[in-house]
């Protein structure tokens, strides 16, 4: 507890780790390009530089504030050194921002709007290096880097891979892969999390854009759409709306004006993904086989533990994700001739997740030897195909999803943040959806605002031991834990992202604020609005196991072999 003069007015402070806390609590919006509240100190941009009363100059993210400090954070000084750190930054930096697909995006380019930099007197002279498209997911441009060192440590302390690191020395330093592979050689996971951090356009979504536009324009073809529940709650950000609210109906109005043919809801599959894993569950439970029980929705978190805890690969579900059951249901559908119309079927998915992009290629989730969704893409990529069209989203009237795949639960919304999906699994295992049992359930713990949650819920004669976690770096304790024998659990959900879908690498990425709790609280008010809430409600899902899915359930909702995941 102290007090300390900020551009000579006082301000309080208690337990702020670092002088540049204190300065963003006193509602002053000091520049940085490597500070992250999530993560280690860096102190690499030098953009937050401060003065204190004897004109010394220091970082204020690395400085602990003490009681008495006096502090100046925009002298004329300080201004000209800020612009030269952007100036220095942008004569080292590739400056092709018209074509960036970052462009709009950049907190680099914003920075140097808000200095007002109209000039950059430095040449760069590093050398060339080649993009890295080798990923499904990510596309890497070095000479964008800028050494902040985000990416580094998204990768390392958030994700616990280590898969990005600074190589090489002075001005030769690079960040880049062990021996500088390919980033789709090495065990890059493709969550997109640096993508998420980076600053600039170094790391970007690699976009599959150009082959839906190919897609719709084909009359022999029918573009079928599926969106990801995570997604509603994130696209109106790009639009100017408030963080975190529901904007399906309006993304399915401009899904259908730019040409999609069908609109379908994965909060669908997510009903049916909740069926088929309760039913795994119990079963496992009653013959005490392969527990804990691991969730499979997540295709980042299924090749983390393929790669790195091959011992677990058994605990993991069998479960398609919902974007592979959902895609696995529609090509199903339309190979009815009566359905197909004599068209070809292209099913995309819209999904928050970069690592989508690499799971629809997975041979393990193919039916009959054939690829079921054809195209995934991301929140961004959609936002980018809004625009591109010409439409404003905040003026499109809501329109409901197509049938008969259009309608999903309260439970299969709240997929899209973590626990979730554990919560959908106590619901189907409820008798009943009274609002005090639904209440009960969401204050069992799997709410809770901690990155590993553990709570216990009582089930029939026997209490259910529960871990829901997020993040890998977290899914690495947990696994280390229970590798060592320290923990015992029945059911552990995991998803790659901190947070969930809702912060998945294919995300809006809004400069300046982190949306995660308002993106989960929107997911929230969708599933109270809901009137089923439970996936053994939802009357599509009843049909379908009465209809298409009599005989074909294990077929086209379940993984066929643990074969590449890569």
């Amino acid at each position: 507890m102290g007090v300390m003069t900020i551009n000579g007015r006082r301000v309080a402070f208690t337990d702020e780790k670092n002088v540049l806390s204190v300065i963003r609590k006193a509602g002053i919006n000091i520049p940085t390009l490597c500070y992250l509240s999530e993560m280690s100190t860096f102190g690499a941009c030098r953009l937050c530089m401060v003065e204190d009363e004897r004109g010394k100059m220091f970082a204020s993210c690395s400085e602990v504030p003490r009681d008495g400090m006096t502090i100046y954070t925009n002298t004329v000084r300080l201004q000209k050194y800020r612009k030269m750190i952007i100036q220095l930054l942008l004569g080292s930096h590739d400056r092709d921002c018209t074509t960036c697909a970052q462009s709009g995006d950049c907190r680099l380019q914003d920075l140097a709007h808000k200095m007002n930099i109209t000039s950059v007197p430095y040449h760069d002279t590093r050398d060339v290096h080649t993009i890295d498209t080798s990923s499904p997911s990510i596309v890497r441009n070095m000479n964008k880097c800028i050494l902040c060192g985000d990416c580094v440590r998204a990768c390392s302390e958030l994700q616990g891979l280590g898969v990005l690191e600074f190589t090489r020395r002075g001005a030769d330093a690079l960040v880049s892969t062990a021996f500088d592979r390919p980033i789709a050689q090495t065990s890059c996971v493709n969550c997109g999390q640096c993508r998420v951090y980076c600053p600039t356009g170094a790391i970007t979504i690699h976009s599959n854009v150009d082959e839906v536009w190919e897609a719709i324009g084909d009359p022999t073809v029918r573009v079928v759409a599926e969106i990801a529940p995570a997604v509603r709650v994130a696209v109106g950000d790009a639009f100017g709306m408030k963080d975190g609210v529901g904007v399906m109906g309006m993304i399915v109005n401009a899904m259908h004006r730019m040409g999609f043919d069908e609109v379908y809801d994965v909060t669908l599959s997510a009903d049916l993904t909740i069926m088929e894993e309760a039913q795994e569950f119990l079963e496992r439970l009653s013959e005490n086989r392969n527990l804990p029980l691991m969730t499979s929705c997540c295709p980042a978190w299924v090749k983390f533990c393929h790669d790195q805890y091959p011992e677990f690969e058994k605990n993991v579900s069998t479960c398609r994700s919902p974007q592979g059951m959902m895609s696995a249901v529609l090509k199903e559908y339309y190979r009815d001739p009566e359905n197909s119309q004599g068209k070809k079927t292209v099913v995309v998915s819209v999904m928050p997740c970069t690592a989508k992009k690499m799971e629809i290629r997975w041979k393990r989730n193919y039916t009959r030897g054939q690829q079921d969704t054809d195209i995934a893409i991301t929140s961004t990529e959609l936002i980018n195909m809004i625009r591109d069209f010409g439409l404003e989203l905040g003026d499109l009237d809501p329109e409901a999803c197509d049938m008969p795949f259009g309608l999903g639960s309260g439970g299969g919304v709240i997929f899209g943040t973590s626990g979730g999906v554990t919560e959908a699994v106590l619901r189907r295992l409820a008798p009943n959806h009274s609002k005090q049992l639904m209440d009960n359930i969401a204050d069992c713990g799997v709410r809770e605002k901690k990155w590993i949650r553990e709570f216990t819920v009582s089930y029939k004669d026997r209490d259910l031991r529960i871990c829901v976690v997020s993040g890998l770096g977290n899914a690495r304790i947990v696994l280390d834990r229970l590798k060592a024998g320290e923990v015992q659990y029945d059911l552990i959900e995991v998803m790659a992202c901190r947070g969930g879908c809702v912060m998945g690498g294919g995300q809006p990425v809004i400069l300046g604020r982190t949306p995660r709790d308002a993106r989960t609280a929107g997911l929230y008010r969708i599933d109270n609005n809901e009137s089923v809430r439970k996936c053994d409600e939802n009357p599509l899902v009843q049909n379908l196991y009465k209809g298409m899915l009599k005989d074909k359930a294990h077929e086209l909702l379940h993984v066929h072999a643990a074969e590449e995941t890569r």
